[in-house]
């Protein structure tokens, strides 16, 4: 899924098919994640009014790879509800499904596109 967050078509087609949370597990290797993550989360919860939960592996591993971690839940607004940059751990957050119905009813946007 990592590399799938770079084609918005895939989470537009998931959306318009009634997605409310998008589930993004990553090994993200760590230059493209310090350039790239971030943003790229955020965007696909913005552009899609949906909650995003990205878990990520992070660290050295024996084949020398690092990946770069920095695990995240994002709400439908594109705010970071809760997050850890690197290591093991846990993040969680509450997830208002009430508030995001509302701001999908007052901010139709998803209804505007064209697909």
């Amino acid at each position: 899924m990592c590399y799938d967050v770079r084609f918005p078509e895939l989470f537009r087609k998931l959306s318009a098919a009634g997605a409310r949370v998008l589930v993004l597990p990553s090994a993200f290797t760590a230059p493209t994640g310090r350039a790239h993550w971030e943003t790229l989360l955020r965007a696909r919860a913005i552009e899609n009014l949906c909650h995003v939960i990205a878990p990520a592996q992070s660290g050295f591993h024996p084949n020398g790879r690092e990946t770069y971690g920095d695990s995240m839940i994002i709400d439908h607004w594109g705010r970071i509800l809760a997050r850890l940059p690197r290591g093991r751990g846990c993040v969680t957050a509450m997830i208002d499904l009430q508030r995001q119905a509302e701001v999908r009813k007052s901010f139709p946007v998803l209804e505007h596109r064209v697909l």
